[in-house]
């Protein structure tokens, strides 16, 4: 059952932003950085007129109509990942044991974490920079979803196991995000 006749959003593009469509795939660039997407569903069209891009859906149901709502935020977020960027800010908490964190290639390494001889490992996705300054973590990139995930992950590497989580309340967790 259709939600209305026609469902349309408009997303602006900023100066210095180029946005080609080729199909279903959607690149966003700028001087220093691109991205790439593939958005693909038979019945949601895009358009680009002047400084912008319209998403078209006729007759749409329910969740087409959502899934169009979830594509210009994606566009949305490409823009503004390629205009401002995006920034995570971590901390580093412990109480029982010091902790070191480096960063080797596309990794992001914790030592000495609860005291434990092999040090802990999480991934560094996409173009994701990760500033290291004492007890604050920072990381920053274009893409959104690497940014987050790569976040996602140190969190994940430093999960506590087979301790009481109300006495051992030592991590890295996300202290700000977005921006």
């Amino acid at each position: 059952m259709p939600v209305s006749a026609e469902i349309k959003q408009e997303i602006k593009i900023p100066e210095g932003v180029d946005v080609i469509l080729e199909g279903r795939k959607i690149t966003v660039k700028s001087k220093k950085t691109t991205l790439e997407r593939t958005l693909s569903h038979p019945k949601i069209v895009f358009e680009k007129k002047d400084k912008a891009i319209i998403i078209h859906c006729k007759m749409p149901t329910k969740k087409e109509a959502a899934l169009a709502g979830t594509f210009a935020g994606h566009i949305k977020n490409m823009v503004e990942g390629i205009t401002n960027g995006f920034t995570y800010e971590m901390k580093v908490v412990y109480a029982h044991f010091p902790v070191k964190t480096s960063v080797k290639g596309k990794e992001f390494i914790v030592e000495n974490f609860l005291g434990e001889r092999t040090p802990r490992k999480a991934k560094i996705l996409g173009e994701t920079k990760v500033e290291i300054t004492g007890e604050k973590i920072l990381l920053t990139g274009s893409d959104i979803e690497k940014v987050s995930q790569t976040a996602a992950n140190i969190e994940k590497a430093t999960k506590i196991r087979n301790r009481d989580p109300r006495v051992f309340q030592d991590g890295i967790y996300i202290v700000r995000k977005g921006e």
